[in-house]
């Protein structure tokens, strides 16, 4: 069994710009998912409560895979990588949610984790140059700003995290908003 890390949680700073706002905001959304789904083996992540499908295994190669397409593919503009390059994703939609059923703990955390460092990286790389403003062009051809980009991944976790909390507490009664630890402010890297 191995886990994602989770020490203290960053807090949005109370007074800084949009963009250490609205990362701050994203980091502790994504701190508190990983403490949700910390610490769980194989048959762990494949609970479920209830009559829904939906499992910790599967909400976190589910946000692997929205990290990696929004950040890797939409902001950059680079290829998806592995799994998503190799999987018929138009032809199965909700494929990483049924696959996740097949892949083990380890690989589950580490492709989360894997995801989400290269979404650090893209929106670093991306900060370097602009600000959250920027317009972009998506491959589907829409166009966005970094902002909105962020406002739909902090939804994305907030709505999952939801999920997460129900389905941890049903495993093995772990609860809490926050994960253990003091929380610090985020700064921009």
């Amino acid at each position: 069994m191995t886990s994602v890390e989770v020490e203290g949680y960053p807090e949005p700073p109370a007074v800084a710009g949009e963009a250490e706002t609205l990362l701050g905001s994203l980091e502790r959304q994504r701190a508190t998912f990983g403490w949700k789904c910390a610490d769980l083996d194989d048959t762990a992540l494949r609970a479920s409560v209830g009559a829904s499908a939906m499992t910790l295994g599967g909400l976190l190669k589910h946000l692997a895979y929205m990290e990696d397409v929004n950040f890797t593919g939409d902001l950059a503009g680079a290829p998806l990588p592995s799994p998503w390059a190799e999987a018929e994703l138009t032809a199965e939609p909700g494929w990483e949610w049924r696959s996740a059923a097949d892949d083990t703990a380890d690989d589950l955390y580490e492709l989360w984790e894997q995801a989400v460092d290269r979404s650090r990286q893209v929106v670093a790389a991306v900060l370097s140059q602009t600000d959250v403003d920027t317009v972009y062009t998506a491959p589907d051809g829409a166009l966005l700003t970094m902002r909105r980009l962020l406002v739909d991944m902090i939804e994305e976790y907030a709505r999952h995290t939801g999920h997460a909390d129900l389905i941890r507490e049903t495993i093995d009664g772990r609860v809490g908003e926050d994960p253990p630890g003091a929380a610090y402010e985020y700064r921009l890297p």
